[in-house]
């Protein structure tokens, strides 16, 4: 393993709301600013953070196309945006996102089967959407966990991989076991691996991973990027600062998006509360203030 390898911090990326649930795109404007003069390595702009899923086609491309434009090329951008369930409007989905010119379109592995449908059936309509694309159309997976996560198996990571078409895996196993075993199937292949999870970064990124991708990166990115600069040093300040992000990240399961709003308006860029996935008023004042004391606590890792 090369210990002066760079790993990269993805942020998942929110959409600010207007009080009337419009996208606001004076609040992403500074929110693109925000995450670009943290260090991030790139933007996912389109993906769960962004209630995609709430969002119409058309939505989600005028986003990926603002966030492309916004960033002006200072980092890539790739964006999903692809929640239908048949093949037909998937392909639709993927081509229009494209379109757009962001750098990789990321596919949503729970749509390709059902939950007790067989890997079979997963490669098969695989096999038809990449048949019906071009292929010049940058793609990468995500393991989202709605409407259900679906991780990839061994043998269908072996396949990804003998496609050449993916470069991108959003990896939300959460097991050091399962991450030293695809590092070691995806050694040498075109496919990097981003984890998910923030507890287990620092063992994912030693073992070979890329970096993060991950929803913490909306509250303190810049801890990530530390962590993901100086993964290789054998150091108590990278082990203390694993352990603070790792525990951090228990605010995932607080009222995420909401909080994380709720975070980037404390920032200072702009946010109402609003959510098209959530009501905004089940941010009680207890989880707000676990939200500023976390970020209060920032500051004592940012050596």
């Amino acid at each position: 393993m090369e210990n002066n390898r760079k790993a990269e911090v993805w942020p998942t990326m929110v959409t600010p709301f207007k009080e009337d649930l419009s996208i606001d795109y004076a609040a992403l404007e500074k929110l693109v600013e925000w995450y670009i003069e943290r260090g991030v390595s790139g933007l996912f702009a389109v993906c769960q953070s962004s209630e995609m899923h709430q969002l119409s086609l058309r939505e989600r491309v005028e986003l990926s196309s603002a966030v492309l434009k916004l960033s002006a090329g200072r980092v890539p951008v790739i964006s999903s945006g692809h929640i239908s369930s048949s093949s037909p409007d998937q392909i639709e989905e993927i081509k229009a996102i494209a379109d757009t010119g962001v750098d990789a379109v990321i596919l949503v592995t729970n749509l390709l089967a059902g939950e007790a449908e067989p890997d079979s059936v997963w490669q098969k309509r695989m096999e038809v959407i990449l048949s019906s694309i071009p292929g010049d159309i940058n793609l990468g997976l995500y393991e989202c966990p709605f409407p259900y996560k679906r991780l990839l198996s061994n043998e269908l990571i072996d396949w990804i991989i003998s496609t050449d078409r993916f470069a991108y895996l959003k990896d939300t196993c959460c097991d050091l076991d399962t991450i030293k075993k695809r590092a070691e199937m995806s050694s040498g292949s075109n496919l990097k691996l981003y984890n998910a999870n923030a507890a287990s970064l620092l063992g994912s990124l030693r073992v070979g991973y890329s970096g993060y991708c991950g929803i913490m990166t909306n509250f303190h990115p810049e801890l990530y990027v530390k962590l993901c600069e100086n993964w290789s040093d054998a150091t108590n300040e990278i082990e203390n600062l694993q352990n603070f992000i790792g525990l951090a990240s228990v605010i995932e399961y607080q009222y995420y998006p909401v909080n994380a709003k709720y975070l980037l308006q404390l920032e200072g860029l702009g946010f109402t509360l609003k959510s098209r996935k959530q009501n905004y008023l089940g941010l009680n004042s207890s989880m707000k203030m676990e939200v500023e004391q976390m970020r209060n606590l920032t500051c004592y890792y940012k050596f």
